[in-house]
């Protein structure tokens, strides 16, 4: 940019998984958009090594990065396919077990490495007319001027100005907090420590989440060397069991998994390096302003247990582009709250459930009541027992549900 303010349709501030995306659907969409970052913007996957963040993509997030041309890029980098999923009591006997051949589906989904994701949209970006990428960028300010336009203020001081600002900036918006939308959180008392395992036995394409009265443990299946026999996993634990599990030794950590995930995949034979963060729910208390939306973790963050937080984001992205596609066929401004509000209204529900419904797993598999202990295991099998709530599980693990924007469904027959 020249000293003279730069000026924009939109500026997205984060360039993670859903900021990235919105700046590529938007960009597709014709309009001049700034893509923020405070660190580099440019590839930096590396197939000889697996991120110990991964996600599962749904078939309705895979649909979306279809539309947006990137999928055969994460198809030539590394995926894998799960086409059957089991979740148990590991202080009981509830358990449930589903597929998607139940839903005449191939597959419930993909685990992806997030950096295999985040380099397939940054190579897209790179050859996408009319987004400009800005690395190494701090916002500092954001104010109001005229002509429904946003002025965002950046710590070299530069600035520039958009009709929309979206704050993609993560759990600790910045956006969120300089527009005053607001938010409220609490913690969860418990810290994810993620890794990439080598086990014994093949995990045939199978997602696989033990509930524990310390915290869920799910083993999410990769595709190294086109074997079965590597997988990611996400502990959430307890603080004091966390910080147990992040001391050990490589010996006894490998050891405590086997133990605590019942020999399931035989002996667990290599972890590698662990990483751990706290779990926090947050949920913005408004998406929206004149002239400024809050989209993925910015808006909502959520416990990771069900797999969820990106496949939320990607529907943000894809609901936001969809209403703004639709203002500028009407030549409304683009940055208006009554416009962004039909956005608003479409999202916050949906995530508001899933919040909600993530809380209560948690508290609910947590709980040491022997009453609460029997009902959750009468509840599990017997829902496993019946075709219709299996079917509805697999649904909702794929990512289907009312109101689905345009770019996230299957393409008609």
């Amino acid at each position: 940019m020249t000293s003279d303010t730069a000026q924009f349709d939109m500026a997205i501030v984060g360039a993670g998984l859903v900021g990235a995306a919105l700046a590529l659907m938007l960009g597709r969409q014709g309009h001049r958009v700034a893509l923020l970052d405070g660190g580099k913007l440019e590839p930096g996957w590396q197939p000889s090594q697996v991120d110990a963040r991964v996600s599962a993509i749904t078939p309705a997030s895979q649909q979306l990065m279809i539309h947006l041309g990137v999928w055969s890029g994460i198809a030539r980098r590394r995926l894998c396919a799960y086409d059957r999923m089991a979740v148990w009591d590991g202080e009981g006997t509830g358990h449930i077990d589903f597929s998607a051949a139940e839903v005449g589906c191939d597959v419930l989904g993909h685990i992806i490495e997030n950096g295999v994701i985040r380099d397939a949209l940054l190579e897209a970006l790179g050859a996408q007319e009319g987004v400009t990428l800005m690395a190494g960028t701090r916002v500092t300010a954001l104010s109001a001027i005229e002509q429904r336009r946003r002025r965002l203020t950046l710590k070299d001081g530069r600035c520039l100005t958009a009709e929309l600002v979206v704050g993609a900036d993560g759990a600790c918006s910045q956006i969120r907090e300089l527009a005053g939308l607001g938010h409220r959180e609490y913690a969860t008392g418990q810290r994810a420590v993620v890794a990439t395992v080598r086990h014994e036995l093949d995990h045939d394409a199978t997602a696989r989440q033990r509930f524990m009265g310390t915290g869920p443990l799910a083993f999410l299946p990769l595709s190294i060397d086109d074997n079965q026999k590597t997988s990611s996993i996400v502990w959430s634990a307890d603080t004091d069991f966390a910080d147990e599990l992040m001391g050990m030794d490589d010996e006894a950590f490998t050891r405590a998994l086997t133990v605590h995930f019942e020999h399931r995949l035989g002996r667990i034979e290599h972890a590698s390096p662990r990483h751990d963060f706290a779990l926090v729910q947050r949920h913005a208390r408004r998406y929206v302003d004149d002239g400024v939306a809050l989209v993925g973790d910015a808006a909502h963050n959520i416990h990771p247990l069900a797999g969820q937080g990106v496949n939320l984001g990607l529907m943000d992205v894809a609901v936001l582009a969809e209403e703004l596609a639709r203002a500028a066929r009407r030549g409304a401004p683009m940055g208006d709250v009554r416009i962004l509000s039909r956005y608003s209204r479409r999202r916050r529900g949906d995530n508001t459930v899933m919040l909600m419904a993530m809380d209560a797993f948690r508290i609910g598999f947590g709980a040491d009541q022997p009453l609460v202990r029997v009902l959750r295991n009468q509840g599990l099998t017997t829902t496993g027992r019946w075709p219709w709530a299996r079917r509805l599980l697999a649904e909702q693990a794929m990512g289907q549900r009312n109101d689905l924007p345009q770019s996230m469904c299957p393409p008609s027959p």
